[in-house]
């Protein structure tokens, strides 16, 4: 039991017994007051004769005492509900209506548990905490519009300047190529952020599941990073590579496919020309161990703690090529595999994200 369960049920007995002792001083109280009120009315007329009516005479202004106090308790009941339940609920409400209306940031204070008779500290804790969930996605889609917005903006704007300066009449052959270029780009450009809104889209829908199926790991990321072999000669970079054999995984290699070219993608990318990027596989305790390194411009803590964020790019100037959408990507492909990713980083010095995957059982030491 956790430390929270174990507050809460301390919470329930105290009042438990709050309750026990108020009903306990309610109904002795009652019983007392009558029978002494009914054995001093008896008392009284004990001398009299027609015992009998004496004592009928008692019972009825007890039973009149007994009305009396039942409307009492009955009014102090009322005061205890407004109280204890009317303006709890009214709170409650409250706040539900104004985060109906927008309002994210409402929240509501626990009630003392002395107060709380009728459970409602806890859906006052689960009110929060949707509210809390609420104002998070609030953000989280605000910040996809207008992030949405300016990526789409872009390369929309390089295609419609280029293509305005295509329709000169005078326009050489060179520049008219090297304009049609620019449009091909942007159009990539355009293409890759809308392919991967979908992909990011349906991964965190849960629209696509892993389809597990047993290969060897080094062979998939000796393929993923043959595929950047263009961009490496182009820019000079040194390649280093360290791969372990027969490190089997049962995982959904498409998946994965995608998480090694955005991480090569990365890699290559921040890489200055004459740079390395290294690429290594171990196995350790029953894991795959992944790590992607590259001699970059690093990154700092602040950056370092965003950048698996939807659309969050260190460089906010926005110069380099990408959208802010390939490490998010790639951590929730990890997710969906049961791995960890990680990065260490130092500005001027480059990055190394690292990557567990749970190796193949039989294949384990």
């Amino acid at each position: 039991m956790s430390r929270n369960d174990r507050k809460a049920a301390k919470d329930r007995l105290l009042a438990v017994l709050w309750r026990y002792l108020i009903f306990f001083s309610v109904i002795a109280f009652s019983i007392t007051v009558c029978l002494i009120m009914f054995l001093r009315l008896v008392e009284e007329d004990l001398g009299v004769a027609h015992t009998e009516s004496n004592i009928g005479h008692a019972a009825v202004w007890t039973f009149i005492n007994v009305l009396f106090i039942s409307v009492l308790f009955t009014i102090i009941d009322v005061v205890r509900r407004k109280i204890m339940v009317d303006r709890p609920v009214r709170r409650i409400v409250n706040a539900a209506d104004r985060i109906m209306r927008g309002e994210f940031s409402v929240r509501i204070k626990p009630l003392p548990a002395i107060y709380d008779s009728a459970g409602f500290n806890v859906i006052i804790e689960y009110f929060n905490k949707m509210a809390v969930e609420l104002s998070g996605t609030e953000t989280l889609r605000t910040d996809f519009i207008a992030n949405v917005s300016h990526e789409l903006k872009t390369p929309l704007a390089v295609i419609q300047n280029y293509g305005t300066m295509l329709q000169a009449s005078d326009l050489s052959a060179e520049k008219r190529l090297e304009y049609a270029k620019a449009i091909t780009e942007a159009s990539r450009r355009l293409a890759d952020l809308i392919t991967n809104i979908l992909k990011l889209n349906k991964l965190e829908n849960q629209q696509i599941y892993p389809e597990r199926e047993t290969y060897n790991l080094g062979e998939q990321l000796c393929e993923c990073l043959l595929h950047f072999e263009n961009t490496w000669e182009k820019k000079e970079i040194a390649i280093d590579t360290d791969i372990e054999e027969e490190v089997l995984i049962d995982s959904d290699e498409e998946l994965l496919t995608l998480a090694w070219n955005n991480l090569f993608s990365n890699a290559m990318k921040f890489t200055e020309s004459g740079g390395c990027v290294s690429v290594s596989l171990k196995s350790d305790s029953g894991f795959a161990i992944v790590q992607v390194s590259d001699t970059g411009c690093g990154i700092s803590p602040e950056v370092g703690g965003h950048i698996f964020e939807k659309f969050y790019q260190g460089d906010t100037s926005h110069s380099t090529q990408g959208n802010g959408l390939g490490l998010a990507l790639v951590k929730r492909v990890i997710d969906i595999v049961d791995g960890d990713i990680s990065v260490q980083s130092e500005v001027g010095k480059g990055s190394t994200f690292t990557v567990r995957i749970r190796r193949k059982e039989n294949d384990a030491v």
